[in-house]
C-alpha cells in the first residue's frame, strides 16, 4: 500500500569508507588522487537516503530517479571514516520530490546540499534507455 510522504520526513544512512570508495579508487592510470571519501560515493549515499524516504510511495512497476543534484563537498573524511548520509523530504514541486542532504563524518559535516527526485514507470524509462545506446 502507497504511503504519504511528509514534509520534514528523513532517512539516513550509514556506512564506513574503505579504499574502493575512495578519489584514488576512481582515478585513472597516472592521474593522482587522494585516498579520502569520494565526492560521487556521496552523491550515491545522498541519492540512496532519498530514495528509501520515497519508496514506500512506489506502485508496483515504479522506480524513483535522480533529476537534480545541488550539492557541495566540504570536507574529506580518511579510510575507515564513518559517514551518515541524510535526507530530508522538503516539498513537492510537480512531478519532482525536493530533500534537503546533509552528508556528516565523526568531526561534523562534510557536504550538503538539495536533491530532486521523481517516481517514473521502470519499462518506459528502461525502453527510452536502450533507445539511447
Amino acid at each position: 500500500m502507497k504511503q504519504d510522504l511528509q514534509i520534514g520526513q528523513s532517512h539516513t544512512l550509514t556506512s564506513t569508507v574503505d579504499a574502493a570508495r575512495t578519489a584514488k579508487a576512481l582515478a585513472a592510470q597516472g592521474e593522482a588522487l587522494p585516498e579520502v571519501f569520494a565526492t560521487p560515493f556521496m552523491i550515491a549515499d545522498l541519492e540512496r537516503a532519498c530514495a528509501a524516504l520515497l519508496g514506500p510511495l512506489l506502485s508496483d512497476g515504479e522506480v524513483s530517479v535522480g533529476a537534480r543534484i545541488e550539492v557541495s563537498h566540504t570536507a574529506p573524511t580518511p579510510i575507515g571514516g564513518q559517514i551518515s548520509a541524510t535526507a530530508t523530504f522538503t516539498e513537492q514541486v510537480g512531478a519532482l520530490y525536493w530533500f534537503d542532504v546533509v552528508a556528516a563524518d565523526a568531526a561534523g559535516q562534510i557536504g550538503k546540499g538539495r536533491i530532486a527526485r521523481a517516481i517514473v514507470d521502470r519499462a518506459r524509462l528502461m525502453t527510452t534507455a536502450a533507445r539511447r545506446a
